[in-house]
Formats: C-alpha cells, sequence, structure tokens
C-alpha cells in the first residue's frame, strides 16, 4: 500500500480488524466496506467508512463514459514475493481488453459456458477469465471462502463447465470426488497453471469429466503459453497424449516466445532436449513500478521471468524449472520439477515437492517432503522412504535421488496455493550439516 500509494480500502466485513490494523499505519483518504450486514451492524473504529451496497443502491445505474486512453493503468498487482519484496505491475486497458479475448479461444468460451472463478482476484488479475465471461455474456460463479467440497458442490448445482486454479487446489476436488459414494461425471474444461501437473492428475481430472488445459504465464503477463493438442499429436497414444497434456504448450496470440543459452544469449534448437532461459515479449509488462530491478528482470523489450525450459519440434513449451529451484549438486543440474511429478505418482503420495539444500560436500543435495495419504500413514517412515526411493530409481540415476525424505503432515503454501519453497528451505538449511 505505501509503495503504490493507495488511496481507498475496500474489504470484506470478516476483515475489519485487518482493515482497522492497517489503518492504525496508513492513512486512507476512505475505505469502503462490503457485505450483507450493513454498516449500522458493524462496530468498528475506522472513520471515513462507507457501505458499498448503500453506494451502489444510492446513486444511478448507469454513467456517462469519458475517453480513456487505452495504455493508462487500469489495475496494479504485486508478485507474490517468493524471493524478496514484491514487485508492483501495472496493467493498461488495452491489456485487459487483449488478454480477455485471448482467453476466450483459450478456454474455448462461449455464451452457454458457465464460469467458477477460483483464482483469487490479487493472483495476476484473477487470471482476467471473469473478463472473458463479462466480455461474451457467460453466466459468472462467485464461490466465495470456499473448501474443495464447497467447490464440488458449486460444480454439481451450477452446472459449472469452465474454471481455473493451480494443480493444489484440483489434487484437493479430486479427493472429494474419490469419496462421493456416487461418483459424478463432471464436463469442466480446467485452465490449469501456477506449476506443473503430475500426470497421475491430470489422468484423475480426466475420468472425472474435467479437462485440463495447461497454461503458463506469471504475474507480469499473466499467461504467455497454452496447451491444445494440435491434430498431428491427437494420433499418438494415450501415454504419449499425456506426457504432451502435461508441457506448458505454445505462445498465445500477440507473445514472442524464445528459450536461449543463458551465457550466449543465442536462442537454443527446438529439439525438446535444449534446456536454456526462458524470454518473453509483447503483451506483457515493460517494467516494475517504481523498482530498480527492472533492471534485472527485462533485456530492451524481452521479460526474463527466471524459469528454464526447452521447446520441442512441434513448437511446445516444457517447463523444467525455476532458475532458483534447479539443484547443483557435484557440478550437475537436477530438476526438482522432475523428482516431484514422479513423486506425485505414486498411490502412497498425496503431496510431494523437493527442494535443494546445502550439502557440505556436494553443494547442493536435493531433500524430498511429502504428505502421504491417509490410508498409508500407519506404514513406518523407513518402509515409506524406502519404497518411494525405489520407485524413483524407476526413473532417475541414483545421483539424482533425494538423500532424504522428510514426512509432514502439511506442506506450507503461499497465498496463491503455490508450495512456499522459501519457507522450506530455511527450515531445513542445515539439514545435511
Amino acid at each position: 500500500m505505501k509503495h503504490s500509494k493507495a488511496k481507498a480500502l475496500f474489504f470484506d466485513e470478516s476483515l475489519v480488524e485487518t482493515a482497522e490494523e492497517l489503518a492504525k499505519n496508513y492513512r486512507f483518504d476512505f475505505t469502503v466496506i462490503m457485505g450483507d450486514k450493513g454498516l449500522g451492524k458493524i462496530n468498528t473504529s475506522l472513520e471515513k467508512v462507507y457501505d458499498y451496497e448503500k453506494l451502489v443502491s444510492e446513486n444511478k445505474g448507469e454513467r456517462d463514459w469519458k475517453e480513456i486512453d487505452e495504455k493508462s493503468a487500469a489495475t496494479a498487482c504485486y508478485t507474490s514475493g517468493t524471493t524478496g519484496l514484491p514487485k508492483g505491475v501495472l496493467f493498461s486497458h488495452r491489456f485487459h481488453c487483449l488478454e480477455a479475448i485471448t482467453y476466450v479461444h483459450v478456454a474455448r468460451m462461449d455464451v452457454d459456458d458457465v464460469y467458477m472463478q477460483t483464482v483469487p482476484m490479487f493472483h495476476a488479475n484473477g487470471w482476467l477469465l471473469h473478463l472473458s465471461s463479462t466480455m461474451i455474456g457467460t453466466k459468472i460463479v462467485l464461490p466465495g471462502k470456499y473448501s474443495a467440497k464447497s467447490l464440488v458442490e458449486i460444480m454439481l448445482r451450477e452446472g459449472v463447465t469452465v474454471t481455473a486454479g493451480v494443480p493444489t487446489i484440483f489434487n484437493e476436488v479430486v479427493k472429494v470426488l474419490d469419496g462421493m459414494e456416487e461418483r459424478p461425471r463432471l464436463n469442466v474444461k480446467a485452465v490449469i497453471a501456477g506449476s506443473t501437473p503430475s500426470i497421475s492428475l491430470i489422468k484423475k481430472m480426466m475420468d472425472y469429466g474435467i479437462t485440463p488445459i495447461h497454461v503458463y504465464g506469471y504475474t507480469e503477463g499473466n499467461f504467455v503459453t497454452y496447451n491444445h493438442m494440435k491434430r498431428e499429436l491427437k494420433a499418438l497414444n494415450e501415454e504419449e497424449k499425456l506426457k504432451y497434456l502435461q508441457k506448458q504448450g505454445l505462445p498465445v496470440w500477440l507473445v514472442e516466445f524464445k528459450v536461449v543459452n543463458p551465457e550466449s544469449k543465442e536462442e537454443l534448437p527446438w529439439d525438446g532436449k535444449s534446456v536454456g532461459e526462458v524470454w518473453v515479449r509483447g503483451v506483457t509488462a515493460k517494467e516494475y513500478y517504481k523498482d530498480e530491478r527492472t533492471r534485472e528482470y527485462f533485456t530492451g523489450d524481452w521479460f526474463r521471468p527466471g524459469d528454464t525450459g526447452s521447446i520441442d519440434a512441434f513448437g511446445y513449451f516444457s517447463f523444467f524449472d525455476r532458475s532458483k529451484d534447479l539443484i547443483k549438486s557435484g557440478g550437475e543440474w537436477i530438476s526438482s520439477v522432475d523428482l516431484e511429478n514422479y513423486l506425485f505418482s505414486h498411490p502412497y503420495v498425496s503431496e510431494a515437492t523437493v527442494i535443494g539444500i546445502p550439502h557440505p560436500k556436494w553443494e547442493e543435495r536435493p531433500l524430498a517432503v511429502v504428505v502421504v495419504k491417509p490410508d498409508f500413514k500407519g506404514i513406518p517412515e523407513e518402509k515409506l522412504e524406502e519404497e518411494l526411493k525405489s520407485h524413483l530409481l524407476k526413473r532417475f540415476a541414483k545421483w539424482q535421488i533425494p538423500d532424504k525424505i522428510v514426512f509432514v503432515n502439511e506442506i506450507p503454501k503461499t497465498s496463491v496455493g503455490k508450495i512456499d519453497k522459501k519457507v522450506l528451505k530455511q527450515k531445513f538449511k542445515d539439514f545435511y550439516h
């Protein structure tokens, strides 16, 4: 708030205490409370506070719109700050319109769809599918504060056909569906992003009629790739198709995308093997708002998100890892994402993540952190570890396997539902010492 010099605060009635704490350290011109109770039934120490519903009812439902510069700022979002302080990004009216048009195609939406908004509005503008829905007249369902159980209930009750979210949410939705006496058959297109979904999750979603549309993006540009299956790939067998559905896909309209050698900056070949640094330009941010880190992430017209990956002969991008999450062990690189996805495929595993932590001999070594499904929690941890390491050896060389697997009841998440590796790295930084 201080960085953006916010003038007003809109907040839900359940967050009165939070709003009051914020107002102690920051002076707003005014605040607006949103909810059903009405201001008269809420005790608050806030000054210049208004009731949202009352403001709406007392004012006309239409207005004469002035001409607005399409390149002026419409919204601002802040990155989740997994490394350092959050970075501010301004988005123009033009950006919102172009992205909304793009996502109509990405999610294959039309007026008969029912869209459910599960992505928080602070997470990269809620991924903007709510604007796509408004643009074409699609029904929008706002679930409020939700659980996986309530999402499933809403999907069935409202006939939801389009939604979006991070893999963590769909993992939980699938668990709810697994526990139902009569397992339903849905018809839902699900935009999925934030991290690479496991093949086992993709299969489960499809078993229930949830079609994943894998995309790749970040706060600075929303989606920049999307995964629709090209005609020539539809002849592949089911196993190969699943591997393709796990890829991040093709560049969206109005975006240029390449993978470069991080040292020479030369573009790497589209062979599906050459792993390099991701560079993007087009309908993306051009700078951070009043932040000197702009120089670190923006080179000319290109944005460098700090990710690595490869592009195959069909033009499909495969995310390898965040540069900061790659594990360098004895001079060799290990992908935490590949290890995580294969751990997910084991029937014992409910959640899993892999982090690189300091090692006195090898510089870094991988450590796996795993949540076991309830049905298998009675198995001794040494047996679980032995079983999961044997599972990993089917796919990875022995030196790539985590030296240790730690079992926990819960893995910490960021505000947008991503696994918070920063917290885990701090917690286990001395594990191998």
